[in-house]
């Protein structure tokens, strides 16, 4: 039987991608096959296509690495998984937990190993995670990337909790699971956005919000909010062009979780940027299997929602990854595979 998956010429952006027709692939010793029932873009994926990412696609990978589906198929030794499951992966295709390495994190889906852009997709057995009922197929196609980078963010190397701050910069996905985690582990949230988004992140939980727009110097006013004192954690998912601010942000002995791939800045600031606190600033690279299953306990604990922009047909990947990419989206980019 003949399936739709699409493909990817890396280096050529959205020129790049396109669809092809397959037999159904199967599922080896210790692999899953999962028939897929929706997708998600994350930059990275657009960063894969234009040649940015720090890691280089195959030729031919089905991209993205976000997705949900039923388990239709498990090969020889197969225990954690059974048909009829629905099921989520991880990023990172071994990564289970613990240190991350080099090694585990060069073998990404989506880019070396096959994605979810697909009617089927196949999985390493480790890599697989049970989603909760209660998520639609929309909001569990959200989880992996920007749900779990945002988790260790706020729970890396410990959780923060009542009587902790947290200041999230950018307002794409990482930034609102940030805002949701955060609240759902009872810290309070200080968030940093443009003029249209403030009540829309207020209604996520943020409980302060500071519009960039009018206060281009916000990391003032964040110190400002907290007593001169700073924030214990900053989940900073815009890059190098808002650390500094992020870095005057932070209090003593907090931590910066810098997320993301970003492509090299063109300079360096001048200075010690850290204005000679003593501070911890980390670069997240989204986060282990064990990462993504405590999210999931939290997030069912307290019926957390992803926040869905909008839903493309499989038909119309291509709209869909352009619009993430030239549109201005709050909350998850979706493609339903039927």
């Amino acid at each position: 039987m003949n399936t739709l998956a699409y493909q990817l010429e890396p280096l050529r952006g959205l020129a790049g991608l396109s669809a092809r027709v397959r037999e159904i692939p199967e599922a080896g010793p210790n692999q899953v096959l999962v028939r897929v029932r929706a997708a998600s873009v994350n930059r990275r994926d657009i960063m894969l296509m234009a040649g940015t990412y720090p890691l280089t696609a195959r030729t031919g990978v089905v991209p993205l690495v976000d997705g949900v589906g039923e388990v239709v198929a498990v090969g020889e030794g197969v225990t954690r998984a059974a048909p009829g499951d629905r099921v989520t992966g991880t990023y990172f295709v071994g990564w289970v937990d613990g240190r991350q390495t080099q090694t585990l994190g060069s073998q990404q889906y989506g880019a070396t190993h096959d994605g979810w852009l697909a009617d089927y997709v196949v999985l390493e057995e480790e890599s697989v995670v049970r989603v909760p009922a209660y998520l639609t197929d929309a909001e569990a196609a959200s989880l992996t990337c920007a749900g779990t980078v945002a988790w260790a963010g706020v729970t890396k190397p410990a959780a923060v909790g009542p009587g902790d701050t947290v200041l999230t910069v950018g307002t794409g996905p990482v930034g609102l699971f940030a805002v949701q985690h955060a609240k759902a582990l009872g810290a309070q949230v200080i968030s940093i956005t443009s003029h249209d988004k403030g009540e829309r992140l207020r209604a996520l939980g943020a409980d302060e919000v500071i519009d960039r727009t009018r206060t281009p110097d916000w990391e003032h006013a964040v110190l400002d909010r907290t007593g001169g004192d700073g924030v214990q954690v900053v989940v900073d998912a815009v890059g190098p062009l808002t650390l500094p601010r992020s870095l005057a942000s932070v209090a003593y002995n907090g931590q910066v979780s810098l997320i993301g791939a970003f492509p090299a800045p063109a300079g360096r600031p001048s200075g010690d940027p850290l204005g000679g606190k003593y501070a911890a600033l980390r670069r997240i690279a989204v986060g282990s299997r064990a990462d993504l299953e405590a999210m999931l306990v939290t997030m069912t604990e307290h019926q957390v929602r992803p926040v869905i922009d909008r839903v493309f047909p499989l038909h119309e990947s291509v709209a869909a990854l352009r619009y993430f990419q030239e549109g201005d989206p709050f909350g998850k980019v979706v493609i339903a595979i039927p």
